[in-house]
């Protein structure tokens, strides 16, 4: 890499990591909440220079890519819009009691070692370091999982910790076993681990190994992004944590062990005599979609509902990958952008919600277009937004996955638009009593934070009307990157 390209990536990486240990140190909250919004805001504007910054030779430790820029430019806007709302969210959990000083002494700290623990996973050369990378951001987020320190929350943060440690320990088991194959090749050592070296020889790597190792690696890290039946740890961490942390867990951690699994597919396409990694990714992806999608309409949680949701949607980005090809990727590709732009803006407009209503359970809310018209209305944006209508983005990149099927595959057109309208139909059913009707439940003052919600909601509106050419282009080589 360039030392201007250096640069920035140490940014990336250190401003987070710095003010994790600052944060760590600093007593009281507004003070602490400010500091956390600065070093994620000069978290992101680091990250966009990368956007035009010649990448050049990859590190021994670190990487700047076309694929790995499109995840750390998203990771890093919605760490930071995610941050300006957890500001006003948890200075009103404070102001109600529902969290003390006790409960948050660490809070800021954690939410920046979480955003230092994703953005290293995304620049990792070295396939090692990219795991302990996702297994740090794992055990921040267990933490952050049990603030309220209730029993529910701690039972939540427990099951999160005992599932995410089984799928991490199969995906370091495949990735044990990709060094393992790699080293007749390679050689030991470092080398074996750098995965620009792996790629440029996987070619003559022993099939049989890269086949086993493929599967632990989809067990381990599609367990991390919350594919069925994977998932169990995602609704009850989305549930019971603070919604700052439900929109990150939906918006950006799912994204990074995904990215992990498409490090690997691309990896695995790289060898002709192993099994395609496609099959596998679209057999898990439908059946994350349509059990999802089912089980939309058994939720009497608004922050359940939405985690089903993003399970939903981790599962056609899935699908859209293993498919691949041109026009898949691309629509993956967007689609994985709207989704993280979207449901975290969902999340944002769900914490407002269970705060003025002092629940969170959906028959006891209802008529917010009426009681709280900025509100209810800006939740009707985003669920017609992640319910795929038009003119929004996510139509048009569920319209790419659903035309790119029906060219290649029109059999699995049929499940995959079947589960989709069973999401729709669920969705709107539950819109249609949170948002309208009968004002149900207590309504008590709120100090909410709409600027990041709207910034979400209109670029969301935006991309669906008009991609820019330049993005089209850039989303269009990563789609050829990823095969």
């Amino acid at each position: 890499m360039t030392e201007f390209a250096i640069a920035r990536v140490d940014l990336v990486l250190l401003i987070p990591l710095a003010a994790a240990a600052l944060l760590a140190l600093l007593p009281g909250y507004r003070l602490t909440a400010r500091l956390n919004v600065a070093a994620t805001f000069l978290t992101f504007l680091a990250a966009l220079s990368l956007l035009f910054t010649a990448h050049g030779a990859p590190g021994t430790y670190l990487l700047v890519d076309d694929l790995n820029v499109v995840f750390i430019a998203l990771n890093t806007f919605v760490g930071f819009t995610t941050s300006v709302f957890s500001a006003s969210y948890v200075g009103h959990e404070l102001e109600t009691g529902r969290l003390t000083p006790a409960h948050l002494r660490f809070y800021h700290a954690m939410y920046q070692m979480l955003m230092f623990a994703m953005n290293l996973a995304l620049l990792a050369n070295n396939i090692g370091l990219m795991w302990v990378a996702v297994e740090g951001a794992t055990l921040t987020t267990v933490v952050m999982v049990g603030i309220y320190r209730t029993h529910e929350a701690l039972e939540a943060a427990w099951k999160y910790f005992i599932l995410g440690s089984v799928g991490i320990a199969l995906a370091l088991f495949g990735t044990i076993l990709v060094y393992v194959a790699a080293q007749p090749e390679i050689g030991e050592g470092l080398d074996a681990m750098e995965w620009t070296t792996l790629v440029a020889h996987a070619a003559k790597f022993d099939p049989a190994l890269l086949n086993v190792a493929f599967i632990f690696l989809l067990l381990g890290y599609g367990t991390k992004v919350g594919l069925a039946p994977l998932h169990a740890w995602l609704p009850d961490a989305h549930a019971e944590g603070p919604t700052p942390i439900s929109a990150v867990l939906s918006g950006l951690l799912l994204n990074v062990a995904l990215y992990a699994v498409l490090r690997f597919k691309i990896l695995m396409a790289a060898n002709v005599a192993a099994v395609a990694p496609g099959p596998l990714m679209v057999t898990m992806g439908l059946v994350s979609l349509i059990f999802a999608a089912f089980m939309l309409y058994r939720r009497r949680d608004i922050k359940r509902l939405f985690a089903y949701s993003s399970i939903e949607h981790m599962g056609i980005i899935t699908f859209a990958f293993g498919m691949g090809g041109p026009l898949a990727n691309f629509a993956g590709l967007l689609h994985m952008t709207m989704h993280s732009l979207t449901k975290s803006g969902i999340f944002f407009a769900v914490g407002h919600v269970a705060q003025v209503k002092g629940t969170q359970r959906i028959a006891d809310i209802g008529g917010l277009t009426e009681t709280h018209p900025w509100l209810g209305w800006s939740l009707v944006a985003g669920v017609v937004a992640i319910s795929g209508l038009p003119p929004l983005g996510i139509f048009m990149s569920e319209f790419l996955v659903v035309s790119s099927t029906f060219a290649r595959a029109p059999l699995l057109a049929i499940p995959l638009v079947l589960g989709l309208l069973i999401a729709f139909g669920a969705l709107l059913l539950r819109l249609n009593g949170l948002a309208f009707g009968e004002p149900r439940g207590p309504i008590q003052p709120v100090k909410a934070s709409y600027g990041p919600l709207f910034a979400h909601l209109t670029l969301v509106l935006v991309a669906g009307l008009y991609l820019p050419p330049q993005l089209v282009a850039w989303f269009q080589h990563v789609a050829q990157l990823l095969g």
